[in-house]
């Protein structure tokens, strides 16, 4: 039996395994502070029954683990029968010999290179390098929509500042996917608007398989003020501005929440100290609770005012993020976080496809938005 990470995405440290029961922990490399995000694949033990316990906190969420038998390509929960304190147990089939466990569903490059895969032909998507990562790794910049400039809307967004939050990743392929269907939304999304689209920011750490939360020295969320640490970050700052040309209106960054507890389980946007642009972010989500047609249940009370919660002054003094920098860009209406919770969501199972389905919504909304601003 052989259990490791190394493969894309994989985190762990395997601390002794003693008959059924392996000891393990995530590993922290990246972050001083403790995080929850583990990935990793066990081989070699088809028909045994084992017990993994992990011994530096409860990093199991309220679905269990989430369990892929096919090498990454779908995820599914394993749910919470299994789950005792810190560990949980699983009986592998007699076939099953490459099993893979994580925090929650995995989305990597080659989960967003499938998609690029699936839409090659159609034009109104186009593919380019953003910047190459100090691990050499291409970080993609896709462009959707309108590819000749006529269009009258520009929307930015942008995903995985912090690497391990990854079911952000399949709303935003939602989101994607909505804007190049054959139907009324996608055909007046690719007729009105232009999208640019920063999939993984944190690219080395997504495929590195770092948590990415509070990285050390600077996290990639505060990384918009000064010279910039990070080779995307200081991509994204000089393209958006001169790509802008005064039609930029909107701009989403989706993220996922923590592990439990306050808002862990609500999809939120996030208010800034800016009072114009809170009150933009209530117009979008007054329209989104009213367009949603997919599982996850959205409520725009649930959305995080400024001053509220974790989302107060102190963050400010930690470096200026995304949402708050992008509301700077000239012509920029609405700038602002989205939070999609990784297992639950008011009592509904958060899966790929219904991440997937939240993205469709978030396109509905988009686009009435966008709208009302004619």
């Amino acid at each position: 039996m052989n259990v490791d990470s190394a493969f894309p995405g994989g985190n762990i440290i395997v601390d002794g395994v003693d008959g059924d029961t392996v000891a393990l922990h995530q590993d922290l490399r990246d972050t001083d502070i403790w995080w929850f995000y583990w990935h990793y694949r066990v081989r070699g033990a088809a028909g045994r029954s084992l017990t993994f316990q992990f011994v530096q906190g409860d990093v199991i969420g309220s679905q269990g683990p989430a369990i892929s038998r096919d090498s990454g390509v779908s995820w599914t929960w394993l749910g919470r029968d299994g789950v005792v304190g810190t560990s949980f147990r699983y009986t592998f089939a007699a076939d099953e010999h490459d099993v893979r466990f994580a925090f929650a569903p995995a989305y990597l490059e080659v989960d967003l290179h499938r998609f690029l895969g699936c839409n090659a032909t159609n034009s109104a998507l186009r593919s380019a390098v953003l910047c190459h990562t100090p691990n050499g790794r291409a970080a993609e910049v896709l462009y959707l929509g309108r590819q000749d400039s006529k269009e009258r809307h520009r929307v930015l967004l942008t995903c995985r500042h912090h690497a391990c939050e990854s079911v952000a990743s399949f709303a935003l392929e939602g989101l994607m996917a909505a804007t190049l269907a054959d139907d009324p939304l996608g055909t007046w999304l690719r007729e009105q608007v232009a999208f640019m689209v920063v999939p993984f920011v944190d690219k080395d750490g997504v495929e590195d398989g770092d948590q990415g939360k509070q990285r050390r020295p600077r996290d990639h969320n505060r990384d918009y003020d000064g010279e910039g640490r990070y080779v995307t970050t200081r991509a994204i700052r000089q393209a958006v501005p001169a790509r802008s040309m005064g039609r930029l209106r909107l701009a989403l960054d989706l993220h996922c929440p923590y592990i439990r507890g306050d808002h862990s389980e609500e999809i939120y946007c996030v208010g800034g100290p800016d009072a114009e642009n809170w009150e933009e972010i209530q117009r979008f989500s007054v329209l989104l609770e009213q367009v949603q047609t997919g599982p996850l249940p959205y409520r725009a009370a649930d959305n995080l005012p400024f001053g509220a919660g974790w989302n107060t002054a102190d963050n400010l003094t930690q470096g200026k993020d995304f949402a708050r920098w992008a509301g700077e860009v000239p012509g920029m209406r609405m700038a602002t976080t989205i939070e999609i919770p990784y297992a639950l969501v008011h009592g509904q199972v958060v899966t790929p496809d219904a991440a997937r389905a939240l993205g469709r919504d978030l396109a509905e909304a988009i686009g009435a938005y966008l709208e009302a601003l004619a």
